[in-house]
């Protein structure tokens, strides 16, 4: 029995001084020490010892098992420092190597055009108003004029997710709701995302940006409305242009009118932009019609305004000459990043 004793003491201090891991010794632990272990069989054994060996057999053992667990707490200890040093060798880091550089984003064309004109409209005193894209049928329609039978309303233009409820057209349920929520003197405008169920190509998309304005009060003229829009044009393209009202009809003014922008290439005389016209439509506006302003609570004997909107994505392709309006949702970086 000395002799196992001692057998499985060099056998364990062998492998343990082998072990290239700490999992290898925790299974070397387990072989030796275990209770299950070889040195735990041997001990067993001791019951068919005599009385004199017994004391001598069991110091022995004690001996073995304290040499093997200082073997294995040395070797543990070691092998620990070892995955220390590959560890901080691994993640050294050198502070005098230049950090990465991070390139600073930009604004998207779009952003930048709309924050300019956000600010042509605060400079005149204007408020920025926003409200919900899903909107209710009688905001998006019935308020502003639109009868039932409407083609606005037909399904092949709007995306309807129940009967009353739809992604707006416009942006002019903002101005609805304003004017519900406010009294007179008003002065908005209302930016924002519409959707149209458009086939998407070059000048199409379901998705674009119309920015609509509304001014409420009393003894607003149509005069009034030239010259907001008058200033509004020439702050965004210059002093030197110069618009023109063509009559229309929109629902919910009356009179109606679209507004067009002598061409900037051409002044007037005619070429490829401007299609040989040399004028560029570029919004509608008009009087509030007298039933939209009772729809929202306002007495149209007291109280007259007008009301304008315009597309951003048509502002913004003839500011940068854009030809695809696709190209302001494809996130191609190769476009993005000429702004």
């Amino acid at each position: 029995m000395k002799n196992a004793l001692e057998n499985i003491k060099n056998e364990a201090i062998e492998a343990l001084s082998k072990s290239e891991d700490l999992k290898a010794l925790e299974d070397l632990k387990v072989k030796y020490l275990g209770k299950k272990g070889e040195l735990t069989a041997i001990l067993k054994q001791m019951g068919k010892l005599s009385a004199e060996e017994r004391p001598i057999i069991g110091q022995l053992a004690n001996e073995v098992r304290s040499k093997i667990e200082a073997k294995l707490a040395e070797s543990q200890e070691a092998l620990k420092k070892k995955v220390l040093e590959k560890q901080l060798k691994a993640e050294k880091l050198d502070v005098t190597v230049p950090g990465q550089t991070f390139e600073i984003g930009k604004k998207h064309p779009l952003t930048i055009v709309m924050d300019e004109i956000k600010e042509i409209f605060l400079g005149m005193g204007f408020d920025v108003v926003s409200g919900p894209e899903v909107e209710l049928d009688y905001y998006n329609f019935e308020a502003l004029n639109l009868p039932p039978d409407h083609p606005a309303r037909d399904t092949q233009d709007t995306f309807y997710i129940t009967q009353n409820t739809l992604l707006r057209t416009q942006t002019s349920p903002v101005q609805i709701r304003t004017m519900e929520e406010r009294k007179p003197p008003i002065r908005i405008i209302s930016p924002g995302r519409v959707y149209r169920s458009d086939a998407l190509d070059a000048t199409h998309s379901p998705v674009f940006h119309q920015i609509e304005g509304l001014v409420v009060d009393r003894n607003i003229t149509m005069s009034d409305l030239k010259g907001t829009l008058e200033m509004f044009i020439k702050s965004l393209y210059g002093e030197d242009s110069q618009i023109r009202f063509r009559p229309h009809h929109f629902p919910f003014t009356e009179p109606s009118a679209e507004i067009d922008v002598m061409c900037f290439n051409c002044h007037g005389e005619g070429c490829k932009l401007c299609k040989g016209e040399g004028w560029i439509e570029i919004l509608g506006a008009g009087m509030v019609h007298p039933k939209v302003l009772t729809n929202c609570g306002i007495d149209p004997e007291e109280y007259s305004g007008f009301a304008f909107g315009l597309g951003l994505e048509r502002i913004v392709m003839r500011r940068f000459s854009i030809d695809d309006i696709r190209m302001f949702f494809e996130n191609d970086m190769r476009f993005l990043n000429q702004f």
